[in-house]
Formats: structure tokens, C-alpha cells, sequence
């Protein structure tokens, strides 16, 4: 006997035990995003892997080494989608939506990197994407500051803390690149492989690197916001008095970066301490260059990523829950009679409800419908037998200890008394982000 098929490591099964806290996350976060006017955008999973090559960088992890390429029948190289900006600007230059316009986009899906698995962090991942186009001042910067910050409250997602910090403009950060590097060079013995290799080609990432042994030698490394350009200064102070009077509470954190040329200005992240190493939940900022680095117009923008799995965990972990994911009811029907006037029925509650209502398949005595009822999960069984159909009656028997006694109703009456008795009953998560 061959061995069975197993997912790929890093590409795992979402149950539909686990899909209804992920549907309960992913609903709440289109309430959010609608609140503020953004609009989905759905982008394809595959580009050509010149877009990533020349948004992200060729000298990144990501375009080195974590990219699922393959050639198609053409010879031409395609990638799965490791991020999802790229292709939104990609998509917006293509369609022309840059035009004399500003944008207020989103996207959600999974995102694909061939990187070690561990918690928090998988080979195919899901994230919502968010990008605002036209608008250079610091008022779109606190409003998606603003939006994520909402966000975690709906969610009742507490123990987090905003970092923020400002890249400058592409000068001032080119002259602090220079600064950085000779410091570095001058501590080269202490740097680890990986910002050995980056020291050149990307230097600020050895600011943000998780190598304990790095500490001390990032921590005497020249601090960017000490050589900001006047614009980006008053950009970012602008920003923090808008946070402050948003009461948004923030920590600046001068060794926040982005190693990309065209991130400028406000960068930000939200991290926690409750999911261990892998403690960034959402990342943004200013990537004024980009679109026209993708040969579009020059239109500035921001954005920001967060990682689904990371809030699903950060949910579990506090305890929530989707929705009950099991039926209403379950409609028991014995003899043909029954089973012709079953479907009826079914469908006529489903019209009238928003009923989860699950109809018996498969035959079987009453005894073995019933079993097959409480297992379920039902809350409620719906009996039509000879007796019922003869009436043109249905029994309604409550399965769970809390739901009362069993009564016997004309059909034309069973609607009524489910949706009395299922009365828009919330989720667990919507129940618990509203307290």
C-alpha cells in the first residue's frame, strides 16, 4: 500500500474547525476597512519575477532566496507572489487608476517564501494588504495608523505596541548609508555572516537583525534620526502630533528600517511578545519611489501588511472563537412522504432564515437520525414523521439543556419560533472584541 499524500511542509490545511475564527477575523477586518473607504482589489498569485526583482531587490532574501520561480512553456520567469504591493502597483499603472486620482485599496490572500518553517511563519501564508496612492502628507500615514489601531480593538487584541520611525528622503538616507557603512567597517570582525554579505548592498537591514551577538554593535551605530532632511522632519513630527491628538501611544524606535531605496518617511510597525520570535503583526510605511521605479507615474504611497495566521494565533491564544460553526437544525424525516415534504420544507426555512439547517441524506430509522442529530451539534431537531405529515405538523426537539421543551408546531409556525429562538445570537469573536 503506498503512502498517503501529505501537505506540503509550511503549506498547511486550514479545518473547517479552525475556519470559522478565520472567517470571524476576516469579516470584522472588511467592517474595518470599509468604515474608511478602502477598496478590495484582487491581484493575481502569479507575476513576473522581474516585478519582484525590481520592486523588492535583487540583493534581498527574498528575490535570492525564498521566491517560488519556475519557467512556463514560453521560457519566461514567473513567481508566486511572496508580498503583495508590487503587483497592486502593478495593477494600478496597468489600469490607469494613477491618473489625477488618489486610491484606497486592500487585497487579502496567500503570499508564498521558501523559508524555514516555524510558528508564526509558513511557506504559504495569508495576509490583507492595504496601499493608499496620491497623497503625500502625514494625514494618510495616522489615518491607516488609525484604521489598524481600530482594528485591534474590534479584534479585543490587546498586548500590542506601535513602533514608528522615519527613513528621511532618499538623500539624506544615501549620505546615512555611507555614515553606516564606514561604522561598520570599522567593526566588521563583529558582524555575523549575514551583514557581512548585506554590507554593501543593504546595510540598514544589519539594523534590525534578530543575532543576539549584534546587539552591541547596532546598538553604537549612527541613529538615522539624527541626520533627517527638514521635510522629513516636520513630515514626522507632524504625524506624531496627529497620533497624539488621536491619543494613538507610540515608541519611536530609531532602528526600525526598510533596506529598499524607494521607502522613505514614516515606517511603522505593530509587534507583541505573545507569539515568541515572531513577534511583528502588521508593517507599513512610505514607499514614495516605488511606483515610479515600476515605470508609472510619480504618485507617492504607503501601506501596510499584516499576517493572518499571527492574528489567528494571537486570538487563540486569548481564547476566542468563530462562530459556532455547527447547524441550527437538523430536519429528521421518516417515510417518502416525509422525505418529499422534508425538502420542501428545508428549503422554504432556508428562504425565510439564516438558518444553518442541515436535512438527514443517507436513509436510516428515526433512532439513527436522532444519533446522528445530537452528534451533529444541532441545536435544535426538526421531526417529520407519518404522525407530522398528516397533521402538516413538525416537532421541534431542543438538543442542548438550555433550549426548553420539545413542541409540536404547524409548519407555516416553524420559522417564527426558530428565529425567536436562534435570535441573532453573535460569535464568540464579535462578542468578545465588543467587550
Amino acid at each position: 500500500m503506498s503512502k498517503p499524500f501529505q501537505a506540503i511542509r509550511g503549506m498547511n490545511d486550514i479545518l473547517p474547525s479552525e475556519s470559522a475564527l478565520w472567517q470571524g477575523l476576516e469579516a470584522t477586518v472588511r467592517e474595518v476597512l470599509a468604515a474608511y473607504d478602502y477598496h478590495e482589489i484582487r491581484l493575481p498569485i502569479v507575476e513576473r519575477t522581474e516585478l519582484f526583482a525590481r520592486s523588492i531587490g535583487e540583493v534581498t532574501d527574498i528575490v535570492e532566496k525564498e521566491m517560488y520561480t519556475f519557467a512556463d512553456r514560453n521560457d519566461e520567469s514567473l513567481s508566486l507572489r511572496p508580498e503583495g504591493t508590487a503587483g497592486c502597483v502593478r495593477a494600478c499603472i496597468e489600469h490607469g487608476l494613477l491618473h489625477h486620482q488618489t486610491q484606497r485599496l486592500w487585497y487579502a490572500g496567500p503570499m508564498f517564501r521558501y523559508e524555514k518553517p516555524q510558528k508564526g511563519r509558513y511557506r504559504q501564508f495569508h495576509q490583507v494588504g492595504v496601499e493608499a496612492y496620491g497623497m503625500a502628507g502625514p494625514d494618510i500615514d495616522a489615518e491607516l495608523i488609525c484604521l489598524t489601531a481600530r482594528l485591534w480593538r474590534r479584534l479585543g487584541i490587546r498586548e500590542v505596541t506601535l513602533q514608528l520611525n522615519s527613513l528621511g528622503s532618499s538623500a539624506a538616507r544615501a549620505a546615512y548609508r555611507e555614515r553606516l557603512v564606514a561604522y561598520f567597517e570599522t567593526r566588521r570582525t563583529e558582524l555575523d555572516e549575514d551583514s557581512q554579505r548585506r554590507l554593501h548592498t543593504n546595510p540598514l537591514r544589519i539594523l534590525d537583525t534578530r543575532n543576539p551577538a549584534m546587539r552591541g554593535v547596532v546598538a553604537e551605530a549612527p541613529v538615522l534620526l539624527d541626520h533627517l532632511d527638514t521635510e522629513s522632519q516636520i513630515h514626522f513630527a507632524e504625524l506624531r502630533a496627529l497620533l497624539d491628538s488621536a491619543g494613538i501611544t507610540y515608541e519611536i524606535n530609531p532602528r526600525l528600517v526598510r533596506g529598499l531605496d524607494y521607502y522613505c518617511k514614516t515606517v511603522f510597525e505593530w509587534v507583541t511578545d505573545t507569539l515568541g520570535a515572531q513577534g511583528t503583526i502588521c508593517a507599513g510605511g512610505r514607499y514614495d519611489g516605488l511606483i515610479e521605479q515600476l515605470s508609472g507615474p510619480a504618485v507617492p504611497g504607503i501601506g501596510f501588511a499584516m499576517g493572518l495566521e499571527r492574528l489567528v494565533a494571537m486570538l487563540v491564544a486569548a481564547g476566542y472563537s468563530g462562530a459556532d460553526p455547527n447547524p441550527h437544525a437538523y430536519l429528521i424525516m421518516v417515510g417518502d412522504a416525509a422525505q418529499r415534504q422534508g425538502l420542501v420544507l428545508a428549503e422554504q426555512l432556508r428562504e425565510q432564515l439564516p438558518l444553518r439547517l442541515r436535512m438527514n441524506c443517507g436513509g436510516g430509522g428515526f433512532k439513527a437520525q436522532f444519533r446522528r442529530a445530537d452528534y451533529s451539534g444541532a441545536r435544535f431537531a426538526l421531526i417529520l414523521g407519518e404522525d407530522e405529515i398528516k397533521a402538516g405538523t413538525v416537532a421541534i426537539k431542543p438538543l442542548r439543556e438550555t433550549q426548553g421543551e420539545q413542541v409540536t408546531l404547524s409548519q407555516d409556525q416553524v420559522a417564527a419560533h426558530l428565529r425567536m429562538a436562534l435570535n441573532s445570537t453573535p460569535s464568540v469573536l464579535e462578542r468578545d472584541a465588543r467587550g
